[in-house]
Parts: C-alpha cells; sequence; structure tokens
C-alpha cells in the first residue's frame, strides 16, 4: 500500500506532458494562406503581378496554374505592337517597334504580334527591355532589316529577346553595344547574297570604348562594362559568315549545338575570358 501511494504522489507530481502538433496540421495552415491568396478577385491579383519584373518573375508565376497563367499574361501588363489596330486610343498599343520601344519604361516587356512582317531599321534600346514575340512559334512574329541598315536592333541596355524572328538582308540581325543581352527561343536569319560575308547573325562590340564612345548614351543608361554579355539559348541560327563576330572584349564561350531533321538549334556565351 505504501508503494502505490508513493506512486500515486509522483505521477501528480510530473509536469504535464508537452503537446506536440503533427506536422499534417502544420502544413494545412500554410495551405490556408495560400487558398486565401487565391481568393482574391482577378482585378486585385493582376494589381498584385504588375509589380513583378516580368522576366523571369511574372513568367514564372505563369507557371503556377491557369487562372495565374491569364492573369500573368493579360494584355494590361504588356505593351501590344499590333500592326493591324485600328484604334490608337487604346493604352498601351502601338502600331509599331520604335514607337513601342520610345513610349516603354525601364522593366517593360513588348508583346510583338504574331502574322506579317515588322519592318525595323536601326532601333536603339537604352533601357532593360524585353521583347516577346506573340505567335505561338518564332517564325510567326518576324521582323526585317532591309537592305542599308547596319543592323535591326543596336542594344546599349540589359534586355531579352524570346520567341522572335530575326531577319537581315545585309549587316546583321543585332547589334549589342552594351549591357546583357538574352536570345532565348529565337531565329536570326541573314539573306543569302553576294555579299554573305559581311553579314552576321550577331555582332559584339561590347567593351570596346572607342566604339560606345560615338554613341550618344546617358550615363545613367548605360551598362557597367564588366556587366556585358551576350547568353544565346535553343536559338536557330542561319547564313551569315559566322553566327557571332566580336570587336571588344567579349569572346565566344560554352558552346552547345543540337541537331534536328531541318535545323542547328545553338547555345552559347559571349563574355569575358
Amino acid at each position: 500500500m505504501e508503494i502505490h501511494e508513493i506512486s500515486t504522489k509522483l505521477n501528480k507530481e510530473r509536469p504535464p506532458k508537452r503537446i506536440v502538433l503533427p506536422r499534417m496540421k502544420r502544413r494545412i495552415k500554410s495551405d490556408d494562406s495560400l487558398t486565401s491568396l487565391n481568393n482574391l478577385d482577378d482585378g486585385c491579383l493582376m494589381h498584385i503581378l504588375s509589380f513583378l519584373a516580368p522576366i523571369p518573375d511574372r513568367y514564372n508565376t505563369a507557371l503556377v496554374c491557369h487562372r495565374w497563367r491569364y492573369l500573368a499574361c493579360h494584355p494590361r501588363l504588356w505593351l501590344r505592337v499590333d500592326r493591324f489596330v485600328k484604334d490608337l486610343t487604346q493604352p498601351g498599343v502601338f502600331r509599331n517597334i520604335e514607337s513601342a520601344v520610345s513610349a516603354a519604361r525601364p522593366g517593360d516587356t513588348i508583346l510583338i504580334g504574331a502574322g506579317g512582317n515588322h519592318h525595323v531599321s536601326n532601333i536603339q534600346i537604352k533601357k532593360p527591355l524585353c521583347l516577346v514575340g506573340g505567335g505561338e512559334i518564332p517564325d510567326e512574329t518576324t521582323l526585317i532589316c532591309s537592305r542599308g541598315s547596319d543592323s535591326a536592333l543596336e542594344l546599349l541596355s540589359t534586355c531579352k529577346l524570346a520567341n522572335l524572328t530575326v531577319k537581315a538582308e545585309l549587316g546583321c540581325c543585332l547589334l549589342h553595344r552594351s549591357g546583357r543581352l538574352t536570345i532565348d527561343g529565337c531565329v536570326l536569319q541573314c539573306e543569302t547574297n553576294p555579299l554573305d560575308h559581311l553579314s552576321y547573325p550577331i555582332v559584339s562590340t561590347a567593351g570596346d570604348e572607342d566604339i560606345l564612345g560615338h554613341v550618344e548614351v546617358d550615363e545613367t543608361v548605360v551598362e557597367k562594362i564588366r556587366g556585358n554579355s551576350v547568353t544565346v539559348l535553343q536559338t536557330r541560327i542561319e547564313g551569315g559568315a559566322k553566327a557571332v563576330s566580336t570587336s571588344g572584349d567579349l569572346v565566344l564561350q560554352r558552346v552547345r549545338v543540337m541537331y534536328s531533321k531541318a535545323y542547328l538549334y545553338f547555345w552559347f556565351d559571349v563574355d569575358y575570358e
């Protein structure tokens, strides 16, 4: 009896057991916070997405679900180029690429409408922008640089080109002066002609201070020399004397090529050694 009483007394003096919540309940709590975000209406959620950088943040949100993809790709979040637009009073809609680039703010994304050819010539891009083709494949959105122009686009800031076809009759498709240029899923074509040896899909003069000094650009816009590079991802390159011509401090590196039945797809970097 004495042993029983001592045991009972010890049990009463023991502190209560610590209650540990199961992990499943913690997961449910995090799911509740996600559900509350999805309960927002489309207008409110779209306003939140507008604060994200188009590439890569807003692009990544489009991978969450069908609804987020619809909102992240909504025309209200992009500047649009539509050759066939009749009502130019619509906000953010332009008839040509040059007007859209001029009106864009740093960090904007310009969605170039598919269908037909967009004629471009020596368009200077001096602010961080992203140009995206509006078609399902790059061939549906074509930028043509006519003979007599040095390039279709002249890039002097950090930019990204995606899902576009750029054709040059003579000269180069893209002239990279400075900044970080990313070319993702595009087609670069130099037309075949007797002066084909003067054509290059990509020309980079980054790091060449003498060449850059002749271009009138604000100091706040020009990227630092050490920040210059060109990154090419899954891009078809056709024609020209060679894929890349460099006259500055950058060199071709890390080249990968994938062969398909009809085309060659390239991955490479143009960077400092």
